[in-house]
């Protein structure tokens, strides 16, 4: 018992060799724990700051999503006739050029019936000269009807006063009076031939006439079905989805083909409804996708923003009023204008997936939802028009060859 107080009283003794390092060593780890905390108090703030500053500087000036696709116009191609294909000219992934040839259709049954309205159009000017000679033909004879008209007219009536002072039979009066009578009702019929004979042509010249209107009608659109038989791609951009095939019967309306035009794509980014409420339009964008890799980025800016979310016009949209209702964070269509010529040297392809990235801290002040239109250049063929303007000249061409000397400057400066 003794011997244990004494090893006691010479460890908690200051100058016995083992008691005085364990008081040396106390506060060494204090002290190191201490700074360890510090170390790790600091790193926390510094993370918290790092991260403020990150999210007021970097993460707040931007919004990102990976729900962005590559969209474009697909122009579906179909016949406006029907017909059989009796030749293809392009297949899938082919470039093609506005105005080209795509598919060739059978036009025995079109030919067919542009003559048939060729022939029509020229009887109907033909009927049209008829008519109007006719008219002139009546008023040359109503003019001499007048004039025997007015010759038994006078006859009768120098005849008339003669009776009673017995200078002229009773017979040669009443045959004056039968001859004044049959003048009159001759005038009369031609009067009545020359207002039916102008019925048919007053008010109207060659290029109006009813008649030849119709004809010409007729006449262009058997033209145009027949320049229909060659399906032409109103826009410049490559084939897909070629579904015709050699030989088919196609109905008019039925698709062929699609053309794509790749010179003229945009993104719709799907972000979330939280991340658009800085979101204005004319705001920078850049766009990268995996089919390039992050070596290509597209420049871009925000073009609009859709009128509802994707539910919204989804095939079945969510009916949240019947109680069932769970809250989910929606995503509303952005869509994303591609600048520069980085699609010309690195071309899309329509359903791509991108990483697309908004820089919120230009045009901040700008509008929500445009005011005017102006997301895109309005779109127009030409290639139509053409094939109007060469059915009214072959036209034109067929009245002239059948309307003899009825063209002069005048009638020719009203066609229409």
């Amino acid at each position: 018992m003794s011997h244990d107080n004494d090893a006691r009283t010479d460890r908690d003794d200051p100058g016995h060799p083992s008691g005085g390092e364990e008081v040396a060593e106390a506060p060494v780890s204090r002290k190191k724990r201490n700074i360890i905390l510090l170390v790790i108090a600091l790193v926390f703030v510094l993370a918290g700051i790092g991260w403020y500053l990150l999210d007021a500087m970097v993460l707040s000036t931007r919004v990102i999503t990976d729900d962005a696709y590559v969209q474009g116009d697909q122009v579906n191609i179909s016949a406006q006739i029907n017909a059989t294909v009796t030749a293809i000219n392009v297949e899938d992934t082919e470039p093609v050029k506005r105005g080209q040839v795509l598919i060739t259709l059978d036009d025995s049954n079109t030919r067919n019936a542009l003559d048939q309205a060729h022939g029509q159009l020229a009887q109907a000017v033909r009927q049209y000269r008829r008519q109007l000679a006719q008219a002139i033909q009546f008023d040359a004879a109503t003019v001499t009807a007048r004039a025997q008209f007015e010759r038994a007219r006078d006859e009768y009536q120098r005849r008339k006063p003669l009776l009673a002072q017995r200078a002229a039979s009773r017979e040669e009066v009443d045959s004056a009076r039968r001859q004044y009578d049959a003048a009159r009702a001759q005038l009369e019929q031609a009067q009545a031939q020359a207002r039916a004979a102008h019925a048919l042509i007053d008010g109207n010249d060659l290029w109006h006439a009813p008649g030849v209107m119709q004809a010409r009608a007729v006449y262009r659109d058997a033209w145009l079905a027949q320049q229909r038989t060659q399906v032409i791609s109103p826009v410049d951009g490559r084939v897909a989805s070629r579904q015709v095939q050699l030989g088919q019967s196609v109905q008019a309306g039925q698709p062929l083909l699609t053309v794509v035009p790749l010179h003229d794509l945009w993104v719709d980014a799907n972000f979330k409804e939280t991340q658009l409420g800085r979101v204005r339009i004319g705001q920078p964008a850049s766009v990268t996708t995996d089919f390039y890799g992050d070596d290509v980025v597209y420049h871009g800016h925000v073009a609009g923003l859709s009128a509802g979310t994707g539910a919204a016009f989804s095939l079945l949209p969510a009916q949240n009023a019947t109680g069932n209702w769970i809250k989910v964070v929606q995503r509303v269509p952005v869509r994303i204008t591609l600048d520069g010529d980085t699609l010309s040297s690195h071309p899309l392809r329509v359903g791509l997936s991108t990483y697309t990235r908004i820089d919120l801290s230009d045009a901040a002040d700008g509008p929500m939802l445009a005011d005017a239109p102006g997301v895109r250049a309005p779109q127009h063929t030409e290639v139509f028009d053409a094939r109007q303007r060469q059915a009214d000249e072959a036209a034109m061409a067929i009245i002239r060859d059948n309307a003899g000397d009825l063209l002069t400057d005048t009638t020719e400066s009203t066609n229409p």
